[in-house]
């Protein structure tokens, strides 16, 4: 049995983690600005802190695991928008950070958390944990990001950067806003579709956050993403025939900026990543398939 500390520990990642981690009789801490949520989010029987001197310095934590971050795709990114998604990250990352280095007691690890964004738009070249950035605001918000937790490296604390692409689960998420117009028969490519979207399925997403912590000699940058990218063309095409429904409608890409201004580029560019550090590890994927791994989110989905 492990203690973890958790933060974004209420959203689609954290959640899932707790749960899993609850069952196997760890000792869970989540970092929440709303700890009333955490029990009915993340389950019985794990503490919820609003603060982090709210832990006694006497308190060991095995394992950190930083998931905190504002939605990045939720609102339109105004200036005021922007100073929330890097507060929420950069931020929040520091002062996490700033706390574990002058505690005496260290934990073994920390697992903190990034995205594909980092790479920016990656166009149709195959992207490992080595291939360079593109330029742009993703890309100097996830640099910021990661390089607030690298710091805790540098003091003895075994850091782990996951870069996670879009996360399939049900009832949560990218996927469960693009359900309903696909339902409806309104689904279709975004610009000319052929940006990839490096996708993971939540549980293999869950068991790479578990099997970081188990193996001690792994440390790094790790791309958080199936092996079999997609493009958004395949994408659509994949969603509309499991709810055997057409997918005839195309967003223009002029329409997407004038509606979405810069974030645009979220839905317009990609990212053809894959896990190669995972894989070179010997992690084993249960979903390396979009089919197969639409299918059982939507088995699973309470829509």
């Amino acid at each position: 049995m492990q203690h973890y500390l958790i933060t974004g520990g209420t959203g689609l990642i954290g959640s899932a983690l707790c749960r899993i981690l609850a069952e196997e009789n760890n000792q869970i801490t989540v970092l929440s600005r709303t700890p009333d949520s955490v029990k009915q989010k993340c389950g019985d029987g794990i503490k919820a802190i609003q603060c982090l001197n709210d832990i006694d310095d006497d308190t060991n934590i095995d394992v950190v695991i930083n998931l905190a971050g504002e939605p990045i795709a939720d609102k339109l990114w105004t200036k005021k928008r922007k100073i929330l998604l890097e507060q929420s990250r950069i931020d929040t990352t520091r002062k996490l950070v700033d706390w574990l280095i002058c505690r005496q007691q260290k934990p073994e690890c920390l697992i903190s958390g990034s995205a594909v964004g980092w790479y920016g738009d990656g166009g149709d070249r195959l992207i490992n944990e080595q291939s360079q950035s593109h330029q742009e605001y993703t890309h100097s918000l996830c640099e910021a990001w990661e390089q607030q937790a690298i710091r805790a490296g540098q003091n003895g604390i075994r850091v782990c950067i996951v870069r996670t692409g879009l996360v399939l689960a049900p009832n949560g998420g990218f996927l469960q806003k693009m359900l309903l117009p696909f339902k409806m028969g309104l689904g279709g490519r975004l610009g000319n579709g052929q940006q990839y979207m490096p996708w993971i399925h939540i549980d293999d997403m869950v068991s790479l956050l578990t099997f970081l912590v188990e193996n001690e000699q792994l440390k790094g940058v790790f791309n958080a993403c199936s092996p079999s990218p997609v493009t958004n063309s395949e994408f659509t095409k994949t969603l509309a025939a499991l709810l055997n429904r057409p997918a005839f409608f195309h967003l223009p890409a002029s329409f997407l900026r004038l509606l979405l201004g810069e974030m645009a580029r979220l839905l317009l560019t990609g990212q053809r990543a894959i896990p190669a550090k995972l894989e070179a590890n010997r992690f084993k994927f249960n979903y390396t398939d979009l089919e197969s791994a639409l299918s059982n989110i939507l088995k699973n989905s309470d829509d």
